[in-house]
């Protein structure tokens, strides 16, 4: 799973450039083709930061990379009886 995850991250990442140029250097009279290219481009990025996150997750998960150095959510919090 992993692996197809990290393939679909290079494609999704490769589709923002790709359709991010083309929706950049459009002519702005080809408003379809533009609209269309931006979208694309969006959708990709967006597909990319969730993939790319995701493998971030399971590289810390499977001790791969190091935890990131962040306080654990029970420092936050504050004892029951303080307010």
């Amino acid at each position: 799973m992993p692996k197809l995850i990290a393939i679909l991250n290079i494609i999704a990442w490769a589709g923002f450039w790709a359709f991010g140029y083309i929706a950049l250097t459009g002519v702005p009279a080809d408003g379809p083709h533009v609209t269309i290219a931006l979208v694309l481009a969006a959708l990709g990025g967006a597909v990319g930061i969730v993939a790319w996150l995701w493998l971030v997750r399971h590289s810390e998960a499977t001790g791969y990379a190091r935890r990131s150095n962040q306080v654990a959510r029970e420092h936050h919090r504050t004892p029951e009886g303080q307010a």
